[in-house]
């Protein structure tokens, strides 16, 4: 055993080996002649050090300890015999011991002994009482405590099904690689992680038993376990493999090299899953999902890691299973702002954050507004001005859509109520609201309209409400017999983006329908002339992908008009989408659409404007156009 001392010069004559109490004085003086046969018979290994820091006398049991005779460990440098020195904390505690500075040392140390076995002790060494000069070391074997912790942990660490490192070893881990000292004196700086689960493992368990299932989560963790071993070839570490629950596995990369590295390891686990097990008597084939992360360190905690490859492996999933993802900041980013609009949607109702344009139907006969759409805004004081197609399919999943729809049903109808009082000269406007199929189901859709044409004064027939074509064709029950009943009423029922879902046509003679909405993809394929503009109807605000110089497509123009022509005979009335040039009014004209709205009369505006598309109307010539961009 290795150490240092600083007992007498090399050479002094003093024979250690044949040291007796009388000879030394030192164990006389501590009383030692009164408890020999204690010291000498104690199951505790020890020894009496003189001030020196040499060994005075030791007992059998410390001989035995470390296999040699304790006779011959008299005169020896008691740091030399317990491996202090070579511990920077441990030696510099023994000397302020040493040299009175401190009563006590505490200490664990691992030992070799002189046949070659090594064994755990702890170390204590403490001043003689009273006033007699050196230490008595004391040394206790701790081997089989420290087997059986390193045993428990094991357990505690590793997942009993598949043997592999659990969630806690496995973010054991990981903090330890995100930690600065493990990449400021080496290595590559950056971390990778592969985070995968099992594709239909449920299915597996619900129709063979958690049995089989527990057999299939053992072999695709040898098989992980196999790709980690080859994927470290010539690097410095082989991927660490870990189990995190359920179905969910991870393959940490410490000191990745980058992408192209995780990606390899992605792809060769994908590969090594899709070949089928074979499992008590069974051939069984899966996939899995794998969300792949790959970045810095520094600045990298393991919540944050774990966060974006939990999102990587959510888009692997979405995007079709069997694929793995690689992680993608600026589709986090939206995923985040898309959280956190959900959030704060409810809040914004009760705010006050929204806020409604409308936007003309225009007579494609004569150019007058005969009604508007109503399209709602968010206000939103982070992000801006929102179009509905940021928020609407939130308000759709959480149901704040039924209180955001009542809404704006009463603000449109008491808006419209509004302009006919302020133009008693004119045809009153009719205003058109959207209607999710939601609100049909979570609510009493036909008592809140009621309610509010009675609370606004509006007529039945000037309030319009769209619903989409998947969400009409083919309705039964409860949304079947709300559409009647409003239609009763006196509403009038459109379908909107016509032509894109079912287009079941022969449905539509039992369906209370009155209106149909043409999508605007038929009418952007007309001839345009000029440059296009942009439509916004209740889902898109942006500018159309049209040209000025985009080809005649005569289908469209065919199918347009056939839709209008059924619709007719079927005493249904047709408004076109998306009109954005005049030649586009003109071909629609001609075959027969009855109302156009688009940016060729106006984008959506605030009411006022509307007044004021009013007033000019009262103008001999002028006509929709307050808007336009």
């Amino acid at each position: 055993m290795s150490g240092t001392s600083e007992g007498p010069a090399p050479g002094a004559d003093l024979d250690r080996s044949t040291v007796t109490d009388s000879d030394v004085g030192l164990a006389a003086r501590a009383g030692f002649p009164a408890y020999r046969s204690v010291f000498t018979a104690a199951p505790l290994a020890m020894a009496v050090v003189d001030p020196e820091g040499l060994v005075v006398s030791a007992n059998d049991t410390l001989g035995t300890l470390l296999g040699t005779d304790p006779a011959e460990l008299a005169g020896r440098a008691a740091a030399d015999l317990v491996d202090l020195a070579s511990d920077a904390d441990a030696w510099h505690a023994y000397r302020e011991v040493l040299c009175g500075r401190q009563p006590r040392l505490d200490c664990t140390r691992r030992l070799k002994r002189a046949d070659g076995h090594s064994l755990w002790v702890q170390v204590t060494v403490a001043r003689l009482a009273g006033d007699t000069p050196g230490l008595l070391l004391s040394v206790c074997d701790i081997s089989a405590r420290r087997e059986l912790q390193a045993r428990l942990r094991h357990l505690q660490m590793h997942d009993p099904v598949t043997r592999l490192p659990n969630r806690a070893l496995f973010f054991e881990r990981l903090t330890a690689a995100l930690e600065a000292e493990s990449y400021e004196h080496g290595g590559t700086g950056r971390v990778g992680l592969c985070y995968l689960d099992v594709d239909g493992f449920k299915a597996v368990n619900d129709t063979l038993g958690h049995r089989v299932g527990d057999r299939l989560l053992a072999a695709v963790a040898e098989r992980l376990t196999r790709c980690a071993e080859e994927a470290a070839g010539t690097r410095t570490g082989v991927p660490l493999v870990a189990r995190l629950g359920g179905d969910e596995f991870a393959l940490l990369v410490e000191d990745s090299t980058g992408t192209d590295q995780l990606a390899e390891l992605a792809e060769s686990v994908l590969a090594a899953l899709q070949e089928p097990f074979e499992l008590s008597g069974r051939r069984l084939s899966v996939t899995a999902s794998v969300g792949v992360v790959e970045r810095h360190t520094a600045g990298t905690t393991p919540t944050a890691l774990m966060q974006a490859a939990d999102t990587t492996l959510y888009w692997a999933k979405a995007d079709g299973r069997a694929r793995w993802t690689l992680f993608d900041p600026e589709r986090n980013a939206s995923r985040m702002t898309r959280q956190a609009l959900a959030a704060t949607l409810r809040p914004a109702i009760d705010r006050g954050e929204f806020a409604l344009e409308y936007q003309p139907l225009v007579g494609m006969d004569d150019g007058r507004v005969r009604g508007v759409e109503a399209l709602i805004r968010w206000n939103h004081p982070q992000f801006g001005v929102l179009a509905p197609n940021r928020f609407i399919s939130l308000a759709e999943e959480d149901g704040s859509i039924v209180p955001l729809g009542r809404w704006i049903l009463r603000t449109a109808c008491r808006q419209a109520r509004r302009w006919q009082l302020d133009h008693p000269g004119e045809p009153p406007l009719f205003v058109s609201v959207n209607v999710a199929v939601r609100q049909v189901w979570d609510s009493d859709l036909v008592a809140d309209v009621a309610a509010i044409l009675e609370e606004t004064g509006l007529a039945p027939h000037l309030l319009q409400l769209e619903l989409t074509e998947s969400a009409v064709m083919g309705s039964a029950g409860r949304p079947l017999e709300v559409l009647k009943a409003l239609s009763d009423m006196g509403v009038r029922i459109a379908i909107d983006d016509f032509g894109t879902g079912y287009s079941n046509l022969a449905y539509l003679s039992r369906l209370p329908v009155s209106v149909l909405k043409l999508d605007g993809a038929f009418v952007r394929g007309f001839q345009y002339a000029g440059v296009a503009g942009a439509s916004d109807t209740a889902d898109a605000s942006g500018a159309a992908d049209a040209s000025g110089d985009a080809a005649v497509n005569p289908a469209d123009e065919v199918i347009v008009e056939a839709m209008v022509q059924l619709a007719h005979r079927l005493g249904l009335t047709v408004t076109a989408e998306c009109v954005e040039t005049s030649d586009q009014a003109s071909r629609l004209r001609r075959i027969g659409c009855d109302t156009g709205q688009g940016w060729l009369y106006s984008r959506p505006v605030a009411p006022d404007r509307i007044s004021a598309l009013l007033d000019a109307s009262r103008t001999p010539g002028v006509q929709a156009g307050a808007g336009k961009p």
